[in-house]
Protein backbone atom coordinates (compact mmCIF):
# COMPACT_ATOMS: atom_id res chain seq x y z
CA UNK A 1 0.00 0.00 0.00
CA UNK A 2 1.22 3.80 -0.69
CA UNK A 3 0.40 6.53 2.11
CA UNK A 4 1.08 10.01 1.28
CA UNK A 5 1.47 12.43 3.75
CA UNK A 6 4.12 15.24 4.81
CA UNK A 7 6.85 15.22 7.19
CA UNK A 8 8.93 17.45 8.84
CA UNK A 9 7.65 19.69 5.85
CA UNK A 10 8.27 17.57 3.21
CA UNK A 11 5.80 15.40 0.84
CA UNK A 12 6.81 12.14 1.09
CA UNK A 13 4.94 8.46 -0.48
CA UNK A 14 5.69 5.47 2.10
CA UNK A 15 4.76 2.16 0.55
CA UNK A 16 4.27 -0.52 3.34
CA UNK A 17 2.28 -3.49 4.13
CA UNK A 18 -1.00 -2.49 5.65
CA UNK A 19 -0.24 -3.80 9.48
CA UNK A 20 2.85 -1.18 9.17
CA UNK A 21 2.69 1.04 12.34
CA UNK A 22 3.60 5.02 11.98
CA UNK A 23 6.38 4.55 13.88
CA UNK A 24 7.87 1.80 11.94
CA UNK A 25 7.28 3.74 8.63
CA UNK A 26 8.95 6.87 10.38
CA UNK A 27 11.83 4.95 11.30
CA UNK A 28 12.61 1.81 8.84
CA UNK A 29 11.09 3.02 5.80
CA UNK A 30 12.16 7.53 6.15
CA UNK A 31 15.56 6.92 8.51
CA UNK A 32 14.17 9.43 10.64
CA UNK A 33 15.32 7.57 13.76
CA UNK A 34 14.97 10.44 16.33
CA UNK A 35 11.12 8.71 17.54
CA UNK A 36 12.01 5.53 19.57
CA UNK A 37 10.26 2.51 20.42
CA UNK A 38 10.26 2.07 23.87
CA UNK A 39 7.42 -0.06 25.22
CA UNK A 40 5.34 -1.20 22.13
CA UNK A 41 1.85 -0.31 24.09
CA UNK A 42 1.37 3.44 24.06
CA UNK A 43 2.25 3.39 27.51
CA UNK A 44 6.12 5.16 28.07
CA UNK A 45 5.71 8.29 24.95
CA UNK A 46 9.09 7.54 23.43
CA UNK A 47 7.23 7.44 20.25
CA UNK A 48 5.29 10.96 20.69
CA UNK A 49 5.46 12.93 17.37
CA UNK A 50 3.49 15.46 16.52
CA UNK A 51 0.41 14.50 13.83
CA UNK A 52 -1.53 17.62 12.30
CA UNK A 53 0.26 19.83 15.65
CA UNK A 54 -1.44 17.65 18.24
CA UNK A 55 1.38 14.95 20.16
CA UNK A 56 0.52 10.94 19.06
CA UNK A 57 1.91 8.21 19.96
CA UNK A 58 3.09 6.74 17.08
CA UNK A 59 3.83 3.32 17.87
CA UNK A 60 -0.22 2.75 18.63
CA UNK A 61 -1.01 4.23 14.77
CA UNK A 62 -0.85 2.53 11.73
CA UNK A 63 0.30 4.52 8.87
CA UNK A 64 -2.39 3.89 6.63
CA UNK A 65 -3.97 6.26 9.51
CA UNK A 66 -1.47 9.06 9.34
CA UNK A 67 -2.31 9.19 5.57
CA UNK A 68 -2.75 12.79 3.86
CA UNK A 69 -1.39 14.38 7.44
CA UNK A 70 1.55 16.70 8.81
CA UNK A 71 3.69 14.76 10.94
CA UNK A 72 6.21 16.68 12.80
CA UNK A 73 9.25 14.10 14.61
CA UNK A 74 11.73 15.57 16.99
CA UNK A 75 14.10 16.18 13.59
CA UNK A 76 11.63 18.13 12.13
CA UNK A 77 11.83 21.08 15.13
CA UNK A 78 14.84 23.03 14.68
CA UNK A 79 15.63 25.39 12.47
CA UNK A 80 17.15 24.34 8.65
CA UNK A 81 20.42 26.14 10.03
CA UNK A 82 20.86 23.77 13.18
CA UNK A 83 18.74 26.29 15.59
CA UNK A 84 16.98 24.33 18.04
CA UNK A 85 13.54 24.86 18.85
CA UNK A 86 12.82 27.04 22.11
CA UNK A 87 12.07 23.37 23.87
CA UNK A 88 15.31 21.45 22.89
CA UNK A 89 16.86 24.35 24.06
CA UNK A 90 15.21 24.28 27.31
CA UNK A 91 16.03 20.55 27.67
CA UNK A 92 19.49 21.24 26.71
CA UNK A 93 19.96 24.29 29.08
CA UNK A 94 17.77 23.03 32.34
CA UNK A 95 19.77 19.21 31.50
CA UNK A 96 16.17 17.83 31.02
CA UNK A 97 17.43 14.33 29.98
CA UNK A 98 19.94 11.96 31.10
CA UNK A 99 20.24 8.51 28.92
CA UNK A 100 18.49 10.59 26.47
CA UNK A 101 15.92 7.54 25.24
CA UNK A 102 12.23 9.40 26.47
CA UNK A 103 13.60 13.09 26.14
CA UNK A 104 12.29 12.74 22.14
CA UNK A 105 8.89 11.93 23.22
CA UNK A 106 9.38 14.30 26.10
CA UNK A 107 10.40 17.15 23.83
CA UNK A 108 7.19 16.25 21.68
CA UNK A 109 4.69 16.26 23.92
CA UNK A 110 5.95 19.26 25.53
CA UNK A 111 5.43 21.36 22.25
CA UNK A 112 2.02 20.09 21.99
CA UNK A 113 1.48 21.14 26.26
CA UNK A 114 2.86 24.33 26.00
CA UNK A 115 1.17 25.15 22.34
CA UNK A 116 -2.21 23.95 24.30
CA UNK A 117 -1.47 25.78 27.80
CA UNK A 118 1.50 28.28 27.81
CA UNK A 119 1.10 29.33 31.16
CA UNK A 120 1.02 26.04 32.54
CA UNK A 121 2.64 25.75 35.97
CA UNK A 122 4.56 23.22 37.18
CA UNK A 123 1.36 20.90 39.01
CA UNK A 124 -0.12 21.22 35.89
CA UNK A 125 3.24 20.18 34.01
CA UNK A 126 3.52 17.15 35.71
CA UNK A 127 -0.47 16.13 35.04
CA UNK A 128 0.11 16.86 31.57
CA UNK A 129 3.35 14.69 30.69
CA UNK A 130 1.76 11.75 32.70
CA UNK A 131 1.76 9.77 29.75
CA UNK A 132 5.48 9.59 29.47
CA UNK A 133 7.71 7.83 31.50
CA UNK A 134 11.42 8.47 32.30
CA UNK A 135 13.64 5.96 34.11
CA UNK A 136 16.25 8.50 34.91
CA UNK A 137 16.11 11.68 35.73
CA UNK A 138 12.88 11.92 38.37
CA UNK A 139 11.29 14.67 36.13
CA UNK A 140 12.29 17.89 38.00
CA UNK A 141 14.99 19.05 35.60
CA UNK A 142 12.37 18.10 32.96
CA UNK A 143 9.14 20.30 34.12
CA UNK A 144 12.05 22.78 34.84
CA UNK A 145 12.75 22.75 30.98
CA UNK A 146 9.18 22.74 30.44
CA UNK A 147 8.19 25.79 32.04
CA UNK A 148 11.29 27.54 30.60
CA UNK A 149 10.29 26.26 27.26
CA UNK A 150 6.92 27.49 27.03
CA UNK A 151 8.62 30.66 28.63
CA UNK A 152 10.62 30.71 25.11
CA UNK A 153 7.97 29.50 22.84
CA UNK A 154 5.57 32.55 24.06
CA UNK A 155 8.68 35.21 23.35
Amino acid sequence: MQVELKVNGKAVTVTAAPHTLLVQALREHLKLTGTHVGCDTAQCGACTVLMNGKAVKSCNLLLAQAGGSEVTTIEGLAQADGTLHPMQAAFKECHGLQCGFCTTGMVMSAVDLCRRRPDANETEVREMLEGNLCRCTGYQNIVKAVVQGAAAMKA
